[in-house]
């Protein structure tokens, strides 16, 4: 049976995050018996992320949000979303 590391006692939040950042949980505590929960109630956390647009681009996703019906910082999360998606799972465009 694999012998687990003690977890250590954190400060707060930031320090715990750091600590996640750089070891890997299968080290502290026994997956295998883990139960996945749902959090409906959650939301994600974001940060606003000041990005500039050549204007015919931004354009262009504003006429694409509106045959979609939703709104063009939307379309682009999604579009962004998508991406990093591919790049991740295929390492490549």
């Amino acid at each position: 049976m694999k012998k687990f590391k003690d977890l250590p006692k954190f400060k707060n939040e930031k320090e715990e995050t750091s600590f996640w950042d750089c070891h890997d949980v299968t080290d502290y505590i026994d997956m295998s018996s883990a139960k996945r929960f749902l959090f409906p109630n959650l939301k994600p956390s974001s940060t606003a992320v000041p990005v500039r647009f050549p204007n015919s681009l931004l354009n262009s996703i504003k006429m694409i949000a509106n045959r979609r019906h939703v709104p063009y910082q939307s379309l682009i999360k999604i579009f962004l979303a998508e991406r990093v998606n591919r790049e991740l799972l295929h390492g490549k465009a």
